[in-house]
C-alpha cells in the first residue's frame, strides 16, 4: 500500500542541493513522487509518496539521515538533527507522466 505523507524542514534551496548532492543521484526503491516546495513562512516542505513506509524508512536512515548529518557538519552544526514530524495524507491517487 502506497504511503504518502509531507514533512517541513528549516532551510533553503541552497541547504537542500547540498543535501541532495550528498544523497547521489541513485534512484531510491519505492519513491513514487518527491515534490519539494518553498514554505511563505520560511523553511521546505516536501511531499512523498513511496511504495511503502518501509522503504521511506530504510531511504531515511541510510542515505538521507547520513547526508544531513554531513552537511550540517560542515557548516559547524555538531548535534544530530532529529527528523521531522511527519503528516501522513490519505492517498487517492497518484499519476505521473513516467
Amino acid at each position: 500500500m502506497p504511503y504518502a505523507f509531507f514533512y517541513d524542514v528549516p532551510g533553503d534551496e541552497h541547504m537542500y542541493g547540498k543535501v541532495k548532492d550528498e544523497i547521489g543521484e541513485e534512484q531510491p526503491k519505492g519513491l513514487l513522487v518527491q515534490l519539494v516546495v518553498k514554505r511563505s513562512e520560511g523553511g521546505l516542505r516536501h511531499f512523498n509518496v513511496w511504495e511503502s513506509r518501509e522503504d521511506w524508512e530504510r531511504f531515511q536512515e541510510e542515505r538521507v539521515q547520513p547526508a544531513v548529518t554531513k552537511v550540517l557538519a560542515a557548516i559547524g552544526v555538531t548535534e544530530a538533527p532529529s527528523r521531522p514530524p511527519v503528516e501522513e495524507m490519505d492517498l487517492i491517487d497518484v499519476i505521473t507522466n513516467a
